[in-house]
């Protein structure tokens, strides 16, 4: 099952949780439509993920603040980072994959790897 996602819950459900996929949509976009029932499928087989969608009709400062600019657009959050982000609609079977490889990151290694590439703009 997936939820409404606000201005006003999403940095509290995207901190509180280990991992947030957050689908970026609008009533009137087609391929929006047709993606979640996918969505809401695999939403059901993580009941340990938070699966959130974001209205960007209702959500336009959210939207903007990840500058969203097609629609459906996928995005992971794991552990307040954003690991994934990506335009589209992605078949099921795809969506699972990329959960599965979302779930098994080593996310000492991502926070390291930050590190070291923030060091590096200092530079």
């Amino acid at each position: 099952m997936s939820m409404a996602l606000t201005a006003e819950n999403f940095g509290s459900t995207v901190e509180q949780n280990d991992m947030v996929l957050v689908d970026f949509w609008a009533p009137w976009c087609a391929p929006c439509r047709s993606f979640a029932p996918t969505f809401d499928k695999v939403a059901e087989k993580y009941p340990h993920v938070v699966f959130g969608k974001v209205n960007t009709d209702e959500e336009q400062e959210l939207a903007g603040a990840f500058q969203i600019r097609s629609i459906p657009t996928l995005m992971i959050f794991r552990q307040k980072i954003i690991i994934f982000s990506q335009p589209g609609v992605l078949p099921e079977s795809s969506l699972v994959e990329v959960v599965e490889k979302a779930l098994a990151l080593d996310m000492e290694q991502v926070k390291r790897e930050i590190a070291e590439q923030e060091g590096k703009a200092k530079e």
